[in-house]
């Protein structure tokens, strides 16, 4: 079978995971160089949520951190998740604004996208996957891993079968909430390797701590390329550690090539940065543990903060076990979809809702109407008419893929930030996140004219456009 790759996460997935994408380019430079000569299948260093957090918090361009890392990482295929038609954001955009983003990110230095849609809606996936493939990318469909009685094993095999029909260069099995068994992984991707004819990854969190064994049993079972973070950001809500899984292959007759003094090495300066982040607070101790109700209600560890921050909100932090016992009945309600952004966002909102207000379906957020009515996609299983009911009364519901309602808007975006474009990306940025785009906008004209930035936090009419 050969030797299994790993795709090294530290510079996206881990941190996010652990410290909500905090890291700062200026932190991830120094060590760049050294990461590159490891011998990785790829560094996964773009999408998620570093785009939105770059421009939020860190006040950094997102392209510009891609073009940086390109600039030193040489040999490294440079890596991103993408959300199909949602891109990066949180609702699906037209398909100008699709294609256009995922040729510019290939143009600035991405080699692999990650392409995955939340209720594994292929349609949804097929605009990124062309656009990518158009570009000369490698287009890796994402199949979103979730349990119920409807996801067994011959619909992920079928779904294996569509992507790679469509094209697909790679599958990765996405299993965001680390609920995927041991044994369950051995048999699916067994299976899945004689079935499809194209390479499988497998990605996992250590949330549950049962993704070292999954990982395993999946090298046992031929997988070819696993998703592993750096031990200063491994394990806890983040992937299994890289030093322990590589050791751990000796023997297998399946293990790489990667010298361990250099990984210690590496893994030495994000001890330091680790240590940086513990004292900023940017660390939690709640994301570093191991949480085995993850098993019984598929909650991701992330979205398993945002419940605890939406209760704390509301005062009513003590429901918090009813609230995920809520999730699944939610889940249910709305015919499985996997727990993934933005479906884990809208079914927790949902579950807090049904449960701080007493009453179930009371308060239905927009987002969870628009879901009923198929602008994000077909349910995995038909939504109950009882249901459909509550939440949209008789309003029609739409079978087409959703993209298909929206009309093109980059001609319109560069109209409304033309005094702001600096480059054709910024284009892309406002998008994605309009308010938080023109927001780091201005921080970077006064940061270049020397304008006073507290400016920034003026009306927007006072604001100097230069």
């Amino acid at each position: 079978m050969g030797s299994v790759k790993f795709t090294e996460t530290i510079l996206r997935d881990a941190h996010q995971s652990l410290m909500a994408t905090r890291m700062k380019t200026e932190e991830m430079l120094p060590i760049a160089e050294k990461l590159d000569k490891v011998g990785y299948h790829s560094l996964e260093m773009w999408g998620g949520a570093t785009f939105d957090a770059c421009l939020r918090f860190l006040n950094e361009d997102p392209w510009e951190r891609l073009r940086k890392l390109r600039k030193v990482i040489k040999n490294t295929k440079l890596q991103m998740l993408l959300r199909g038609q949602n891109i990066l954001g949180y609702k699906n955009y037209p398909d100008d604004v699709v294609e256009e983003f995922v040729k510019k990110a290939i143009e600035n230095g991405i080699d692999i996208v990650r392409i995955f849609d939340a209720l594994n809606d292929t349609r949804n996936l097929k605009t990124a996957l062309n656009a990518t493939k158009k570009a000369g990318g490698h287009a890796q469909t994402a199949i979103s891993f979730t349990t119920s009685p409807v996801h067994d094993i011959d619909y992920y095999l079928n779904l294996a079968k569509e992507m790679e029909s469509m094209g697909a260069d790679s599958i990765c099995i996405k299993d965001m909430s680390g609920i995927l068994l041991p044994y369950n992984a051995y048999d699916l991707i067994t299976k899945m390797k004689q079935s499809i004819k194209i390479p499988i990854q497998l990605h996992s969190h250590f949330t549950s701590g049962i993704a070292n064994q999954t990982y395993m049993k999946g090298v046992e079972a031929g997988v070819d390329i696993i998703d592993t973070a750096l031990s200063p950001l491994g394990n806890g809500t983040s992937q299994p550690a890289t030093e322990p899984m590589l050791s751990s292959l000796k023997g297998s007759g399946r293990e790489p090539e990667y010298n361990m003094n250099n990984l210690n090495e590496i893994a030495e300066y994000f001890t330091k940065l680790r240590n940086k982040y513990e004292k900023e607070g940017l660390l939690k101790s709640k994301v570093l543990g191991v949480n085995t109700k993850t098993l019984i209600y598929q909650v991701p560890g992330g979205m398993l903060s945002n419940l605890v921050s939406q209760l704390e909100g509301q005062g009513a932090i003590d429901k918090f076990e009813e609230v995920l016992e809520e999730v699944p009945k939610v889940r249910e309600d709305l015919g499985y979809p996997p727990l993934v952004t933005p479906m884990s966002q809208m079914v927790g909102t949902q579950a807090v809702f049904n449960v701080v207000l007493g009453e179930r379906y009371k308060m239905i957020p927009t987002e969870i109407k628009n879901y009923v009515k198929g602008l994000y996609g077909k349910p995995t299983t038909p939504i109950k008419d009882d249901i459909i009911k509550k939440i949209i009364g008789n309003e029609e519901i739409y079978t087409g893929r959703p993209a298909d309602l929206l009309k093109p808007e980059l001609d319109n975006y560069r109209e409304e930030i033309k005094e702001y474009i600096e480059q054709e990306e910024d284009i892309l940025s406002y998008a994605l996140f309009p308010q938080v785009a023109i927001k780091y906008f201005k921080y970077r004209q006064a940061q270049k004219y020397n304008i006073d930035s507290n400016l920034l936090n003026k009306d927007e009419n006072t604001y100097p456009v230069v």
